[in-house]
């Protein structure tokens, strides 16, 4: 057994190498990744561990409601300014889509949180319904166990098997074949969802990762060629955003397939959860009463602790008797965004981010962080980030500290081990499985301390979390 760090480092660059899920160099090739490797997981207590597989139920139980309260709103049972805000910015034939009966239950076959650890607890960021990182974070999670780690989320199978669990329990076929449509806009993750694709396939899964214009369309659903043969997809896994349907092949014939009953596909045609503004939703003090009754008083209690406050950058002119929201300046309540645009660096620990429908909504595109940034960019940033609403729409989160850590990795210039001061950020897995989020590994990203932006970086270290 390998005992010394380099060498534990050393295999695990191989072992992901093979796979196409890692380059040595950074941006040797376009779509493999580069980043720090370090010999040992990220380590988490019992306690941690508790809250991490609680914290899907209630998570769940959020998407569950947004799901209704948007269908309440579009009703007119609760206010209409709910669903807007959702639909705002999306074409009228894609919102008719998503509000199609035969999908109105359904919710993400995953469900992915970016989890900053903080110093005092953890903070939710946002959520994600098409997580990239999966893939990755299932062959890390079969690396570091295979070292005798005890990875959390490992003992029911990992990521692979939990993934087509997931896929059966949506299509109600025992088995199903599922396929991975994987977008040019989203080509970085082809290797990690092809490595997916073909571990389940070794373990006898019908899984298989395919460009949208691979898929075959008939009367009777969706095909795609295996061989020679033409094999009937039972599920497709959408691995492309909705804002870049236009540009994905075949789209209008996998929807039509949908809506016809002929394929099920998950994450569902539904862009109003996929929208960041969901935060600011749950946190308008008009709405709690709502979240309240509907989440239970628990989950209400620990999602409202957990989730940052979060406002819509709505540019529309508050009236003279009202105010934003929960938002104040020097002790003052804020009734123009513009007030904004004068504070100083410290004042500014806020960030702006695109909501959901724009290409600026992938990973940390679009993320500005204001305390991080000149006056000009901030204010560049605030005045674009209010010109584009509503057809674009942004948010802006108060943002919260990442507690310093520290992690060792391996050097590649000198081969040998280093330690560095970082901050953390942590994305549990959850799978929708017969109607429970299971959790199935978290994914740790470490970067340097003096990072602002915490997201995979060739300075960044990422290791999937274990019990201490």
């Amino acid at each position: 057994m390998i005992t010394k760090p380099e060498d534990i480092c050393l295999e695990i660059e191989s072992s992901l190498a093979e796979s196409s899920l890692f380059s040595k160099e950074a941006q040797v090739e376009k779509g493999v990744p580069s980043w720090r490797v370090s010999p040992e997981p990220y380590y988490l207590s019992s306690e941690e561990i508790s809250f991490f597989e609680d914290l899907g139920s209630h998570l769940l139980k959020f998407y569950t409601v947004l799901n209704s309260l948007y269908a309440d709103s579009v009703k007119g049972q609760i206010p209409s300014w709910f669903a807007q805000y959702l639909d705002a910015g999306k074409p009228d034939d894609l919102v008719a889509y998503s509000r199609m009966k035969r999908i109105r239950g359904d919710l993400p076959g995953i469900i992915r949180p970016d989890i900053m650890v903080t110093e005092k607890g953890f903070s939710i960021t946002e959520l994600d319904s098409v997580p990239g990182g999966f893939g990755l974070t299932a062959r890390l999670m079969d690396l570091y166990s295979g070292m005798g780690e005890m990875v959390v989320g490992m003992s029911d199978g990992g990521i692979p098997e939990a993934f087509y669990k997931m896929a059966e329990s949506i299509s109600g076929e025992t088995p199903c074949v599922v396929a991975i449509i994987v977008s040019d806009e989203a080509n970085d993750y082809w290797g990690e969802m092809s490595s997916l694709a073909h571990q389940l396939n070794d373990k006898g899964f019908p899984v298989f990762a395919l460009r949208p214009q691979e898929v075959i369309f008939r009367e009777e659903g969706l095909f795609f060629k295996n061989n020679k043969d033409e094999v009937k997809i039972d599920i497709l896994y959408r691995f492309f955003e909705l804002f870049d349907l236009k540009n994905i092949p075949k789209a209008e014939l996998i929807m039509y397939s949908c809506k016809k009953g002929r394929v099920k596909i998950t994450p569902p045609f539904k862009p109003y959860l996929e929208e960041k503004l969901a935060f600011s939703l749950f946190k308008h003090p008009v709405l709690t009463s709502l979240w309240e009754k509907e989440l239970g008083c628990e989950t209400f209690a620990i999602l409202s602790h957990l989730i940052p406050d979060t406002w819509i950058l709505d540019s529309r002119e508050v009236p003279e008797y009202a105010v934003i929201p929960g938002l104040d300046v020097r002790g003052k309540l804020v009734q123009d965004w513009k007030e904004l645009i004068p504070l100083t660096q410290k004042e500014r620990e806020l960030v702006i981010k695109p909501s959901g429908f724009s290409p600026e909504s992938w990973g940390s595109r679009g993320v500005v962080i204001g305390h991080d940034v000149s006056a000009e960019v901030w204010r560049r940033t605030l005045e674009d980030s209010l010109a584009k609403f509503p057809g674009e729409s942004s948010v802006l989160q108060v943002f919260h500290k990442g507690r310093r850590v520290r992690v060792r990795y391996r050097d590649n210039s000198t081969d040998s081990i280093l330690e560095m001061e970082a901050r953390v950020r942590l994305t549990p897995y959850y799978f929708l499985i017969d109607g429970s989020a299971r959790l199935t590994g978290i994914l740790a990203t470490l970067c340097p301390h003096d990072k602002k932006k915490i997201h995979g970086m060739s300075d960044a270290v990422l290791i999937p979390c274990a019990k201490k």
